[in-house]
């Protein structure tokens, strides 16, 4: 670890931290050039401990010790500025105070994610990093063994989605399938659709049998596309009250996720 002050928000040192508030800009770079970006010191522990290796670290003097002891044994550049500083590199107030840019990991394939587990949750086509990032959280908090994204799903490692899962995308496996989600949950895999349709079956009557499950859940709005829900198992819906149609994707995923680990 090496620690110097920055004072040029143009240093080429901090290339991998420039303009983070451009979001399909950013999407498209840190994927290409195979980093993502941790936010605040417990994100940044949590990337450490899970193995990825850091790029480049910048903060304010403040949060180092927080970071410094999981950083030790790292080869990483640890660049110190102030708030207004951090505001010029990245175009926003950095609250949490520290950034940390990390290599990704190759992906696993689609069954080395799904060897073992018992309840794994399909993103199709999710757009919005809040709701990857709740939905990643809720996952991880609530027992699924892994994520399955589809390839118009946002990315879980953009900074947006790691910081609202709570380094939860960091730790629980996951990976991209192809065009079709369910091409490797076939045989012994229980598939549930989760839709607000009035002809769904409640969530809580769900009857599965014992082995491993997999829940579906659709994009924002449109949901889940009808054909995909017609090669599933069972259509599931939380019943509604109080003139509410549905609950957003990352509540809803809570719920789901709860009526259906195994016990």
């Amino acid at each position: 670890m090496r620690v110097s002050t920055l004072t040029d928000p143009a240093d080429p040192r901090v290339h991998d931290l420039v303009g983070l508030t451009d979001v399909a800009a950013r999407a498209a770079r840190e994927t290409a050039e195979g980093l993502f970006v941790a936010e605040g010191a417990k994100v940044i522990a949590r990337a450490l401990a899970a193995g990825y290796a850091p790029r480049v670290v910048l903060t304010e003097a403040r949060w180092l010790p927080g970071i410094a002891e999981h950083l030790d044994g790292h080869d990483v550049e640890v660049l110190l500025a102030d708030e207004g500083l951090l505001r010029e590199v990245t175009g926003y107030r950095v609250h949490r105070g520290a950034l940390a840019s990390m290599e990704r990991r190759p992906l696993p394939t689609v069954p080395e994610v799904l060897a073992g587990a018992r309840l794994v949750v399909v993103l199709v086509d999710l757009v919005d990093h809040t709701n990857v990032g709740s939905v990643f959280r809720n996952a991880a908090a609530l027992g699924a063994d892994g994520v399955l994204v589809t390839p118009g799903c946002a990315d879980p490692l953009y900074r947006r989605a790691v910081k609202v899962s709570m380094g939860a995308v960091l730790g629980l496996p996951w990976t991209r399938t192809g065009p079709d989600p369910l091409a490797h949950l076939v045989d012994r895999w229980a598939t549930v659709a989760l839709t607000p349709a009035a002809d769904a079956t409640p969530i809580a009557a769900v009857q599965l049998p014992d082995g491993p499950r997999a829940l579906l859940l659709g994009t924002e709005g449109d949901g889940l596309p009808l054909a995909l829900q017609a090669r599933c198992d069972v259509r599931a819906r939380i019943p509604m009250a109080g003139g509410i149609d549905s609950l957003n994707v990352a509540a809803a995923s809570a719920i789901a996720l709860h009526a259906l680990r195994p016990a």
